[in-house]
């Protein structure tokens, strides 16, 4: 058997079928020029395709350094396929999955799930996303339309996604992780660009990558009422780490800190009122809630609902679609139907503004209004067709979210696929070593 598993053929053989696997799954036929390459490793081995690599001669001394050049280009050469086709590293940047993901979780992200994105910019530095040392880590000198590799399934409702930042196509270069279109809104688009420009466009799959928790899924209705999430007309599941804000009334009395962040609450957000008294806006999930209630000192917790109008910041030119004929707010949403792939909607100078990045920018067409008609590629229109599905994300941290309720759709072309493990995790806000999450490595998701 030992003998068998070593034969030239069975290795070139086993091999080759994997190869040729991987080429059909990839639809580039042109790749399968490389079985002359596998042929030529196991079989006729004329070329050293390993050119780094020094072979030794019996006792002579290695060179550390060719040794180190050898394990460094191996290893490119095995990780750049792994995190194109299978697995990318990811950071939660920020609070809004807590306390499902926490600031500082380092996460690898299957791609298999849903199928790899084909890299837009394959001339690109490899293991960083955009920029380098302040500039751009790609090329523009090839340039590919979007295609995604069959995957084992399709986002689901209920599904925590990582995804390309829909409105990171144009960047501040002052304000990189800035919206730049909630600045263009409130600002102006002169002013904004003079002061923090200037711009950078991105392609979709070098945008910065977001992570939320899908709510609904293609052909779905959504809707958010007072506070509840609702999909076609019934309540969404109530995942273990959602959170909102909660009004705390206590007797007078501080809770005490070791109980607050038991709750998982970031001391830095409990700021007591002694008017209230007690916290008007403490991050909770609803376990955490229980245990509050049961405080001697705590005489009620009140969940925080934004009614009509909003407050300040989440005025009409925050939330999707950004006018204020809609009247929503966070907390009493929609409700919005999610465009799915095939599907035709009845076009209005009402409902335009929900539909208008898809048309304009998402799926490339020349949308304008003249004399109060919709014109698509210059030729009138009732009615528009999607070409791709459509996803609403939101995160679990409800209240602290800069979500779809703030930018909108995420088309099927910006999914990168879905958290699989924590492999790390560190608190920011605490010194090294004691910053170290340890109950949090190597968690699944």
């Amino acid at each position: 058997m030992r003998e068998f598993l070593q034969n030239k053929w069975f290795k070139f053989g086993l091999w080759g079928l994997l190869y040729l696997l991987w080429v059909i799954w990839l639809g580039n036929y042109w790749w399968l020029l490389g079985l002359l390459v596998i042929f030529d490793i196991f079989i006729t081995r004329k070329v050293k395709w390993a050119f780094w690599k020094k072979n030794y001669k019996e006792g002579e001394k290695h060179n550390v350094w060719l040794d180190w050049l050898d394990a460094i280009i191996f290893a490119v050469i095995v990780v750049i396929p792994l995190n194109i086709f299978f697995l990318q590293a990811f950071r939660i940047p920020s609070s809004s999955m807590e306390s499902t993901l926490m600031t500082g979780d380092y996460l690898f992200v299957g791609k298999l799930a849903y199928g790899p994105k084909l890299p837009e910019r394959p001339l690109s530095i490899p293991f960083v996303h955009n920029t380098i040392s302040g500039k751009k880590s790609y090329s523009d000198l090839i340039k590919r339309d979007y295609r995604r590799l069959a995957g084992f399934g399709h986002v689901e409702r209920g599904d925590i996604v990582v995804f390309n930042f829909p409105h990171g196509d144009t960047v501040l270069s002052k304000l990189p992780a800035d919206d730049y279109y909630t600045h263009v809104r409130f600002n102006g688009k002169k002013y904004t660009e003079e002061m923090f420009g200037p711009l950078i466009v991105r392609p979709v799959d070098k945008a910065d990558n977001y992570v939320k928790r899908c709510v609904a899924v293609a052909g779905d209705t959504l809707a958010v009422v007072n506070g509840e999430v609702m999909v076609n007309g019934e309540y969404l599941d109530v995942y273990p780490g959602i959170q909102n804000t909660y009004k705390v009334v206590t007797d007078g009395s501080f809770i005490n800190s070791r109980i607050l962040e038991n709750a998982g609450v970031q001391l830095e957000n409990a700021l007591f009122d002694v008017t209230l008294p007690g916290y008007r806006s403490l991050p909770l999930t609803q376990e955490s809630v229980d245990a509050l209630s049961a405080l001697a000192n705590v005489k009620e917790c009140v969940r925080n609902v934004d009614v009509y109008p909003p407050d300040y910041p989440d005025s009409y030119l925050m939330l999707f679609p950004f006018t204020e004929d809609y009247r929503w707010t966070r907390d009493n949403y929609g409700p919005l139907y999610i465009p799915a792939k095939g599907d035709s909607v009845r076009l209005t100078l009402e409902n335009l503004p929900l539909y208008r990045r898809i048309i304009d920018v998402y799926e490339g067409h020349d949308l304008a209004v003249k004399d109060s008609t919709i014109l698509i590629d210059g030729v009138p229109a009732d009615y528009y067709t999607f070409a791709m599905d459509y996803y609403f994300m939101m995160g679990d941290n409800r209240h602290n979210s800069l979500d779809s309720r703030y930018w909108g759709f995420v088309p099927e072309s910006h999914i990168v696929g879905k958290p699989r493990v924590v492999w790390f995790s560190k608190d920011l806000n605490k010194p090294f070593p004691r910053n170290i999450r340890w109950n949090r490595l190597l968690k699944f998701v």
